[in-house]
């Protein structure tokens, strides 16, 4: 009875061990779960994905509401999708809600959507409900030199054949702030874009901005106009203000080299004068070396000191200067 007992025990481990491997090896309850709803797959290629570290629960479902959805797609192509890094559930479902709203998208191309970095259910919705985007303020000036400060609503619709290599919403959002800037800078006065924001709208919309880009544009619509600062008058001031900088720098130039020329003046003058005064104190001296060598006679010498004294008290009287003494050629 107890080797019985034992051995019972030991059949029991077993099993139960058996049970574990099988129901993790063998994936049944997905595979029961595949069957009941008319997927058809083996149980081995369930365990074949485990073998190629795929999760099969990742796979299975999907397959199971694209078949339900009438989708035809093949268990290779989701796990080749899922192994490329590629999200199964979000590309299945995207093909379910294209073909709801009678949407051509292939497989293929939602694969390819998903795989370039792209939500494809989200363009998928999009193209049923349009999404706004709103642009930040631009700031435009017409060519009387007032600043309007632009906001823009644009309507756009998602273009499911342009997903991939299209532009993105910045490229949308600048080509909108472009056209912004180019509609009101060709106007002649701010007043008529104030009073036809609509201007604005059509002539951005013509100019088919959606070129490229991953969007259909539907509508563009001016959300507000405000004006803002005089920026023709400012630059004119700031011009004035330039030029007056430009002519006092000018004239303090001038005045300057005025300054320089007089000052060269007074020193050429002092110059001449210091040659003067040392003439002058050379005079005594040759009169009195002319005297003691005879060149000069005694009656010359007074002669000479009249004609000095007179011219002296001429000055004095016409108030040049006063009378000054006649130099005496003895002293040195």
């Amino acid at each position: 009875m107890y080797m019985d007992t034992i051995l019972f025990f030991v059949l029991a481990v077993v099993i139960f061990i058996l049970l574990i491997l099988v129901f993790t090896l063998f994936p049944i309850g997905t595979w029961f779960s595949a069957r009941m709803s008319g997927v058809k797959i083996s149980l081995f290629n369930l365990v074949g994905m485990k073998f190629r570290r795929v999760n099969p629960r990742r796979i299975v479902p999907s397959m199971i509401k694209a078949t339900k959805a009438g989708i035809k797609v093949s268990m290779n192509d989701l796990e080749t999708l899922h192994l490329a890094g590629g999200n199964v559930d979000r590309v299945v479902d995207a093909l379910i809600a294209a073909q709801s709203a009678q949407i051509p998208l292939e497989f293929e191309q939602s694969k390819a959507i998903d795989l370039a970095g792209r939500n494809v259910l989200e363009a998928v919705k999009m193209s049923v409900n349009p999404k706004v985007i709103e642009t930040p303020v631009v700031a435009a000036i017409a060519k009387d030199g007032i600043e309007l400060r632009a906001k823009a609503r644009v309507t756009v619709r998602a273009n499911i054949a342009r997903l991939v290599g299209g532009a993105g919403e910045e490229t949308i959002i600048a080509r909108v702030g472009e056209g912004i800037v180019t509609t009101v800078g060709s106007s002649e006065s701010h007043k008529a874009v104030l009073e036809n924001p609509d201007l604005i709208s059509r002539t951005v919309l013509n100019k088919g901005l959606d070129a490229g880009t991953a969007y259909e544009i539907l509508s563009i619509d001016i959300a507000d106009v405000d004006v803002g600062r005089n920026v023709g008058a400012q630059l004119q001031m700031d011009q004035a203000e330039a030029d007056r900088r430009i002519a006092q720098a000018k004239a303090e130039e001038r005045r300057a080299m005025a300054v320089a020329q007089e000052q060269e003046m007074i020193a050429a003058v002092q110059e001449m004068r210091a040659k003067v005064v040392e003439a002058e104190a050379e005079v005594p001296k040759a009169m009195a070396e002319a005297l003691r060598n005879g060149k000069l006679g005694v009656m010359d010498y007074y002669q000479m000191q009249n004609v000095i004294s007179d011219t002296n008290m001429r000055d004095a009287i016409a108030g040049k200067g006063e009378i000054s003494k006649p130099a005496d050629p003895h002293k040195k």
